[in-house]
């Protein structure tokens, strides 16, 4: 495998746009939180493996690993940061 530098920093941008998700707002955002990123982690496992033990080609695998991320956006939990949406703001 010879892989270029922008096929390396392909697979190097997917890795930290799965990794780098919002912290959750409270405790009671975690549980959520924490299977989303769970699940990017084993996808990112997985991808990184196929590449460094298999010669699986990084621009593919990069490729590969961001159509994984959007089955699993960070929703569904309050990232910290995010505006308050009561009433009487």
């Amino acid at each position: 495998m010879t892989a270029t530098t922008t096929e390396l920093l392909a697979l190097l941008a997917a890795v930290h746009e799965a990794l780098a998700i919002p912290y959750p707002a409270t405790i009671g955002d975690t549980e959520e939180y924490s299977r989303i990123l769970g699940e990017r982690v084993m996808h990112t496992s997985v991808t990184l493996d196929a590449v460094l033990n298999r010669g699986d080609d990084p621009g593919w695998s990069a490729d590969f690993l961001r159509a994984r991320l959007t089955e699993l956006p960070p929703t569904g939990y309050k990232a910290a940061g995010e505006p308050a949406t009561g009433t009487g703001q």
